[in-house]
């Protein structure tokens, strides 16, 4: 997810994607565990993803 496309997303939105994302790399976790994970970058992708969301997060607040 581009920075664009998160800008443009509400802040309760962007909560609710954190959430997604964090029970998405929970999962891929153990599929590396038990060397089933076909994709790992995917799992570098969402951190970065959650980290870029936290960073606008914290923008949002410093704003107010």
């Amino acid at each position: 997810m581009k920075v664009n496309e998160i800008r443009k997303l509400t802040t309760e939105e962007i909560i609710v994607k954190i959430k997604e994302h964090k029970e998405e790399l929970l999962n891929l976790r153990f599929q590396q565990a038990t060397g089933n994970l076909e994709k790992p970058s995917r799992m570098r992708e969402l951190r970065h993803t959650v980290a870029r969301m936290k960073t606008i997060l914290r923008e949002r607040e410093k704003e107010n």
